[in-house]
């Protein structure tokens, strides 16, 4: 029978450490072991050599195991932290993204009115539409989603944060209620089905109808930038992400439907993940 390691929290975190693979493993059973003990990540440092009970030992191992397994940190937490929001996620929605906050940055540079209509499609857990609601409160937020689940986690996170969004349940622009908006802005699927990054690290455990749009990931994309105009003021503006590799493809498709002032923005990265365009309807 193996003795158990010094319950430490400088040896705890050093052994699961040793054993997730992941870019940032010590990132990683830090959190865990924070959600379990109820520490901060700087007390690890500044009293690294502080106990842990055998009862939050066990707590911690259990969720490094399951990380070991590939499930994603923000899914054994139950929370995910987007623009300085803390999310509450599950396995029904995607997992927000850092550089996912690029495009909040964008809308918010974007001279919109004061009492601005904007819409979220494929809202997830509402990480965008929270996001922009904690910046302007004045603007009229909606955001939807297709799947149920997701709907009532948005609902939950604009609740518990107490921020007022609408969403409702709709696949795209199917089940919205007739109006206009200054802006629309999406983070829809748009892996292609045979990429190989499907079967590796986090995004195993992810919905794929939130990962994958057709043998091009431009499917939906595809619906969005054709549809959107309905949904436009005159002057509104439609701004989407998509791969780093589909940059000119999606102006291409921003070009073909009419829109105008067609731009391409970077991710923290330098790479091309966001295109945003202008739409009026006489041009």
């Amino acid at each position: 029978m193996t003795s158990k390691p010094s319950l430490t929290c400088e040896a705890l975190l050093t052994e699961a450490s040793s054993r997730i693979e992941s870019d940032s493993p010590r990132l990683d059973a830090e959190l865990l072991l924070s959600h379990i003990a109820g520490l901060s990540r700087t007390s690890f440092r500044a009293w690294p050599e502080r106990e842990v009970t055998d009862a939050h030992a066990d707590a911690f191992e259990a969720l490094v195991q399951d990380r070991v397994a590939g499930r994603p940190v923000a899914h054994l937490l139950g929370q995910q932290e987007f623009w300085s929001l803390p999310l509450k996620v599950s396995a029904s929605t995607l997992i927000p993204r850092p550089d996912t906050e690029c495009l909040v940055e964008v809308a918010l540079d974007l001279a919109l009115p004061r009492q601005a209509r904007v819409l979220d499609l494929g809202t997830g857990a509402g990480a965008i539409a929270l996001a922009l609601a904690s910046e302007n409160p004045d603007w009229r937020i909606s955001a939807c989603d297709a799947v149920a689940e997701a709907v009532a986690l948005a609902r939950d996170n604009a609740d518990a944060l107490g921020l007022t969004v609408s969403v409702v349940q709709s696949s795209w622009f199917s089940a919205l209620t007739p109006g206009r908006f200054d802006l629309i802005v999406s983070n829809p699927p748009y892996i292609p089905d045979s990429d190989h990054h499907l079967t590796e690290g986090d995004v195993r455990f992810e919905p794929a109808s939130a990962l994958v749009s057709g043998s091009d990931g431009l499917d939906d994309l595809r619906l969005i930038i054709s549809q959107a105009p309905d949904w436009l003021v005159e002057g509104g503006w439609l701004l989407v992400e998509h791969g780093f590799d589909q940059a000119e493809a999606v102006a291409e498709l921003f070009h073909a439907r009419g829109f105008k002032t067609v731009e391409t923005r970077q991710d923290y990265g330098n790479r091309d993940r966001m295109t945003l365009g202008k739409w009026y309807s006489g041009a």
